[in-house]
C-alpha cells in the first residue's frame, strides 16, 4: 500500500479543475492551474537532482508558492521542511544542516539571510528563489528561479508511490532544553489529520472559503487551514501577515466562512474601532489554538458574530490536531475538548502512574495515528518522548467527568507569545554569550496584546556594566523577532534553591 500527501491536491484537481483553490490579492489559481505548477516544480526539483526521500526546506510566507513548493516536493518524492520566516541566518543554517535539506526555496524578501545561511551549509546544494513578480525569471548568481524551473521542466505526472510511514514533513520544535528538533510526520499522520479536520471536526467542503492568516510553516495553519481545506475542494484566501483591517476586509469581500487564529487575533478583531463597519455574516466556523483562549474573549466574539469558536489542542509532534471541542455537542469554554477519533489521552503523575480520578492534574500523554514517528536523527530524544507508544507532551491538564480536558500548566518554562512557542533556554544561551552576564533566566509575563511577553532577568559579572537596552539589542541581533526579550531586569543575583538551581517561580512572583 502506498500513500502520498500530494493526493490531497491531485484528488481535488481531478474532481474540479476549474474551481478556485488559492487567492492572494487580485490573483487567483484554480485547482487545475495549481496542480500543473506543482507537477512542473516537481520536474524542476528532479532536474536539480532531488531524489525520493530527500528533504526540501521552505522559507516562504502565505503565498501560492508555498502550496506549489509543498506539494511539488511531495510529487518529487521528497519531504518538506517548513521554516519560520522570522529566523535569522544563523538559525536557518542550523535547520538546513540538522534536517539534511538538499534544497532551500525562499521568498525574495528573505533572500539576504537565506543566502548567508545557504553558504554555510555544504550539503544544501540548491537555492531556489521565488519572485513576487511572476514575469521576473531572474535569480542571483548560483541560485534558481522557481518560475523558470517550472517553465523549463518536464512535469512529474505520476504521484510517487511513497509509503504511509515515509516522512512527509519535518516540523521543527524546541524542547525546554537544547536546540530545535525535527518532528518527522508521515504521509499517513498528515493525511489522516487533514481528513479528520475536513470530515469530522469542521465539515469542510467545496462551499468553504477560508481566510488563512495562520502561517503555513506552522502545523496549525498547515493542517487545518491548508491541507484540510484543499482536501475538501474549498477556496483559500491567503493573508501573509495578520493586520486587523486587512483581515476584516478580506472576510467581507470573499464572504469567508472559515477563520482560524490564535487568541490574540480574536482579541484584536473584538477591540478594533472599525470592526463594526465590516459585514462578517458569512462566518460559520471559527477555530482557536496555539494558546489558551480567554473565556471572556471567546464568549464576547461568539455573541458579537453569532459563531461558535471551537478550541482545541495539539503539538507539532501530533500533526497537530489531538483534541477539540466538537461541532455536534456543547463546547466547554476553557477546555481543549475531547481527544479526536482514534486518539487516546491519559494523564500520568510524576512517577508515571496513570491518573484515573477526575479533577486531578497530570501530564498529558497521547497515543494514536497522529503521533510522529520520531525526531529526525535524535533516537535518544525520541525514546525519551515516546514511551511504550505514548507521546509525553510535558503539558499538565485535568479531566472532568465528561472526559473533557483542560490545560492547567504548560511545558516547563515555555512562553507562548502571540501563539508562538518561545523556549527560554534558547534565549538564555544567547544571553550567556554576552561578556558582561553572569546569570540569566527568561520567563513569561502577562501581556494584553500577545498573551505573554518575553522577559529576562540577569545578573552581571563583577566589574562589568550593561544596560537593559544594550542587552535587548544584543538579543535582537541574534534571535527571531518573536523571541527576543522586550523587558530585561538587571539584579545583583538570581534566586536559587539548595542545589543552586535558579528559582524561576520566584522571578515570576515578583514580576
Amino acid at each position: 500500500m502506498s500513500l502520498n500527501l500530494g493526493l490531497i491536491l491531485r484528488a481535488s484537481a481531478h474532481a474540479h479543475p476549474e474551481r478556485t483553490a488559492l487567492v492572494l490579492g487580485d490573483h487567483s489559481l484554480s485547482y487545475g492551474q495549481l496542480h500543473a505548477y506543482v507537477q512542473g516544480f516537481a520536474g524542476g526539483l528532479r532536474d536539480l537532482g532531488v531524489r525520493q526521500g530527500q528533504h526540501v526546506a521552505l522559507l516562504l510566507p502565505n503565498v501560492p508558492h508555498f502550496s506549489i513548493a509543498y506539494f511539488g516536493t511531495h510529487y518529487a518524492g521528497g519531504a518538506v521542511v517548513p521554516l519560520n520566516v522570522l529566523l535569522t541566518a544563523e538559525e536557518i543554517a542550523y535547520h538546513l544542516s540538522d534536517s539534511d535539506a538538499v534544497a532551500l526555496v525562499v521568498w525574495e524578501g528573505f533572500l539576504p539571510q537565506a543566502q548567508e545561511a545557504f553558504a554555510r551549509v555544504a550539503g544544501c546544494k540548491s537555492l531556489i528563489v521565488v519572485k513576487a513578480d511572476p514575469k521576473d525569471t531572474s535569480a542571483p548568481e548560483g541560485a534558481h528561479n522557481m518560475t523558470a524551473m517550472i517553465a523549463g521542466s518536464k512535469p512529474v505526472e505520476v504521484l510517487p508511490a511513497t509509503m504511509p510511514d515515509d516522512t512527509a514533513v519535518i516540523l521543527y520544535t524546541s524542547g525546554t532544553t537544547g536546540r530545535p528538533k525535527g518532528a518527522q510526520l508521515t504521509h499517513f499522520n498528515m493525511f489522516y489529520n487533514a481528513q479528520y479536520v475536513r470530515d469530522d471536526l469542521l465539515a469542510l467542503g467545496a462551499d468553504t472559503t477560508a481566510l488563512t492568516v495562520l502561517p503555513l510553516f506552522h502545523s496549525f495553519g498547515q493542517t487545518v487551514m491548508h491541507n484540510a481545506v484543499l482536501l475538501g475542494g474549498g477556496k483559500i484566501v491567503l493573508l501573509p501577515r495578520f493586520e486587523v483591517e486587512a483581515a476584516l476586509g478580506l472576510m467581507q469581500a470573499h464572504k469567508v466562512s472559515l477563520f482560524a487564529g490564535v487568541p490574540t487575533m480574536y482579541f484584536a478583531v473584538l477591540n478594533h474601532p472599525k470592526a463594526d463597519g465590516y459585514d462578517l455574516s458569512s462566518l460559520e466556523r471559527c477555530v482557536s489554538g496555539g494558546a489558551a483562549m480567554p473565556v471572556e474573549v471567546m464568549n464576547a466574539f461568539d455573541r458579537k458574530y453569532d459563531v461558535n469558536i471551537l478550541e482545541g489542542y495539539g503539538l507539532s509532534e501530533t500533526s497537530p490536531v489531538a483534541s477539540f471541542n466538537q461541532l455536534d455537542r456543547p463546547k466547554k469554554p476553557g477546555s481543549i475538548g475531547l481527544p479526536i477519533w482514534g486518539v487516546e489521552f491519559q494523564l500520568v503523575d510524576a512517577e508515571g502512574a496513570v491518573i484515573e480520578e477526575t479533577g486531578k492534574p497530570g501530564e498529558i500523554c497521547i497515543r494514536g495515528h497522529n503521533v510522529m514517528k520520531g525526531y529526525y536523527n535524535r533516537p535518544e530524544a525520541t525514546q525519551e518522548a515516546i514511551v511504550d507508544g505514548w507521546f509525553h507532551t510535558g503539558d499538565i491538564a485535568t479531566r472532568d467527568e465528561d472526559g473533557f480536558y483542560a490545560i492547567v500548566d504548560r511545558k516547563k518554562d515555555m512562553v507562548i507569545r502571540g501563539g508562538y512557542n518561545v523556549y527560554p533556554r534558547e534565549i538564555e544561551e544567547v544571553l550567556y554569550g554576552h561578556p558582561a552576564i553572569a546569570e540569566a533566566a527568561v520567563i513569561g509575563v502577562a501581556d494584553e496584546k500577545f498573551g505573554e511577553e518575553v522577559k529576562a532577568v540577569v545578573a552581571l559579572k563583577p566589574g562589568q556594566s550593561a544596560t537593559a537596552e544594550e542587552l535587548i539589542a544584543y538579543c535582537k541581533e541574534r534571535l527571531a523577532a518573536y523571541k527576543y526579550p522586550r523587558f530585561i531586569d538587571i539584579i545583583d543575583a538570581l534566586p536559587k534553591g539548595p542545589t543552586g538551581k535558579i528559582l524561576k517561580r520566584e522571578l515570576r512572583q515578583s514580576s
